[in-house]
């Protein structure tokens, strides 16, 4: 498909200005903005290039592996939204009480004082439809956003009401781990990504 093409294309170029995989060290829990509302807990991990090949290499592979299994669905939702080079967060929506309804469009980014609405979400979870998790419940999906947002610099998650700046922190860290990373690949060769056949 062109268009599934086109995307996994733009998702290279952009990782051609970032730094190699395979050498991250972070945890998925390092980065991922979490708040909570009383009912739910959202957990946000943008999917870009820049932030995911810092993390550990079997983090990096199942996400990658991840964008890669939904790029029809991903490129048919750009497609919908008229976006070309759409922006991917992995949303989490977590059950803290019985019956805790959530509304995926009231999630928001404001990124160098714009505000951001998602162009269109592809489900991961059976769930993700009811709008309604049990505790202990979640429901998973990737969101699409309007290109424009940069994971570089700071930035704030909204929902309902509640905004969360966390990303800032999580900013240092894949600062440090950006310097890192530069320096094990100069020092060494890449460890494996993949397991030997």
């Amino acid at each position: 498909m062109p268009a599934v093409s086109a995307l996994l294309a733009a998702m290279l170029v952009v990782a051609q200005d970032t730094v190699p995989p395979g050498y991250g060290t972070l945890k998925r829990d390092d980065i991922v903005v979490r708040f909570a509302t009383g009912t739910v807990e959202i957990q946000c991990l943008p999917l870009d290039e820049q932030v995911i090949r810092l993390l550990a290499p079997d983090t990096y592979q199942s996400l990658t592996q991840l964008i890669r299994s939904r790029a029809d669905e991903v490129a048919a939702a750009a497609e919908r939204a008229g976006v070309d080079h759409p922006k991917l967060v992995l949303v989490t929506f977590y059950g803290l009480v019985p019956q805790a309804r959530f509304n995926p469009e009231d999630l928001n980014i404001s990124s160098r004082g714009r505000l951001f609405r998602p162009v269109g979400i592809v489900p991961l979870s059976p769930t993700w439809g009811s709008y309604q998790l049990d505790a202990r419940q979640q429901a998973v999906a990737i969101y699409l956003f309007e290109d424009g947002i940069t994971f570089r610099e700071s930035l704030s998650i909204s929902y309902q009401g509640l905004t969360n700046e966390a990303w800032g922190r999580a900013l240092r860290l894949l600062d440090q781990e950006r310097s890192r990373v530069r320096a094990r690949a100069q020092a060494a060769p890449p460890p494996p990504t993949t397991p030997a056949p």
